[in-house]
Order: structure tokens, then sequence, then C-alpha cells
């Protein structure tokens, strides 16, 4: 997003919130960014502490999910399917979004599938490995739509 500077990184979602609330233009990644920030008003209030939310530590060991890398998630997605890398993520993104009837929701299932590749190429000082991560994808667009009320 700006670098790998996780400080940096993290300033440009406590920036973009306190820019979109003062309805002050965007820099396009600050738009993707406030189009996440939208979906996600529970992060708000977070963000609103500037620095403490840019210092502030989720070890997995406390229970609390990661709130910038969970909007990172939605991030990457988003821009792996504008530009169709790996092939195919474009394709499976609307299926899925089809299936679920709902963006947000889609993202999260689809978030699963990111993280774990992220987490199996990290652990394995690799690059994520791309016909894996789309067999996820795939096997979530092949399951029966769910029901909706």
């Amino acid at each position: 997003m700006y670098g790998t500077d996780r400080d940096g990184v993290r300033r440009v979602f406590v920036d973009a919130l306190r820019k979109a609330e003062e309805g002050r233009p965007l820099e396009p990644m600050e738009r993707l960014v406030a189009e996440v920030l939208a979906l996600h008003p529970e992060y708000h209030t977070l963000l609103r502490g500037g620095e403490s939310a840019v210092e502030r530590e989720y070890p997995p060991e406390h229970g609390r999910s990661n709130p910038f890398l969970h909007m990172g998630l939605h991030i990457g997605l988003r821009e792996q399917v504008a530009v169709d890398r790996p092939a195919g993520v474009a394709a499976l993104y609307r299926r899925i979004c089809l299936h679920t009837g709902d963006v947000h929701a889609a993202e999260h299932l689809m978030a699963e599938c990111l993280a774990h590749a992220l987490w199996e190429a990290q652990r394995a000082g690799t690059t994520p490995d791309d016909a894996r991560y789309l067999d996820c994808l795939r096997a979530i667009a092949d399951q029966p739509p769910a029901r909706r009320p």
C-alpha cells in the first residue's frame, strides 16, 4: 500500500478516516481505504485515536483480530480483482458475490483464503501459491448459494 513500514501503513487508515470525515479530497488509495472503512464503522473510534491506534499491538493470544490486517485483506482483494491477478480471481469474486448477495460478506469469505495463502507463504518463506489460493476460492464459489429470507 505505502511501503512495508507497519506504522506508516496504519497511518494511511487513520488519515483516510480523518480526511473522509472532514470531507477533504482523497488520493486514489485513500478513497479505496475510505470505502473499506465505510464497511467497518466498528473501527472508527479506534482510528480516531491517532497514534495510539497506530502503535497498538494485536497479538493472536489476546483473542482480538487486528483491524488493520482485516481491512488490509479487503483492500488486497479489491486490488487483485481490479487487475485480475492471479488470473481468474475477478471472475471468482463475481461468482462469490452473486452467491452471497453481499459484497462485504463475499470479501470476508475470500479474505479467509487470502489470509491462509499469505500465512502459508510466510511460514514457508515463499511467494503465495496462486493455484492453491484459487482452489480455495473455487471451493467457495462452487458451494450452493445460501438461502436468503
